[in-house]
């Protein structure tokens, strides 16, 4: 058996190969799936190479949490301690201690990872002995 798959190398490609794999999705013919999953490998490679995803910052992912859990600013204090610490934070000025990390882990149920990425780590600001 011969199938036919489009290689994306640009967005028109790209835009082929989706058109393609609607007009696969509408066929009831068994032998079609192989070829689907194999369209759809090619689009999701593509579309991770040319869209790659970023880590949210913190303030971003706080933010998020907060709207999700209806929170305001006053309702992390407990969490990061000041009102001032709160703002410093939300603003990306300052980076989670570990006892706020822990706070915020156990407070929304998400992975410290989230809260620790490397460009986000705590004390990140300091300078650093030469070696």
């Amino acid at each position: 058996m011969k199938a036919t798959l489009i290689v994306i190398q640009n967005d028109a490609d790209h835009a082929e190969a989706k058109a393609l794999l609607s007009k696969l999705m509408e066929s009831d013919a068994p032998g079609e799936h192989a070829r689907i999953a194999a369209q759809a490998r090619l689009i999701e490679a593509y579309e991770r190479a040319r869209w790659p995803r970023r880590a949210a910052s913190l303030p971003d992912l706080l933010a998020y949490l907060m709207d999700q859990h209806g929170l305001t600013r006053a309702d992390l204090v407990p969490l990061l301690g000041t009102a001032s610490r709160v703002s410093e934070v939300l603003n990306g000025k300052r980076s989670l201690s570990l006892a706020m990390v822990r706070r915020l882990r156990e407070r929304f149920h998400i992975s410290a990872d989230l809260l620790i990425a490397p460009d986000r780590a705590v004390g990140r600001g300091r300078k650093r002995l030469a070696a």
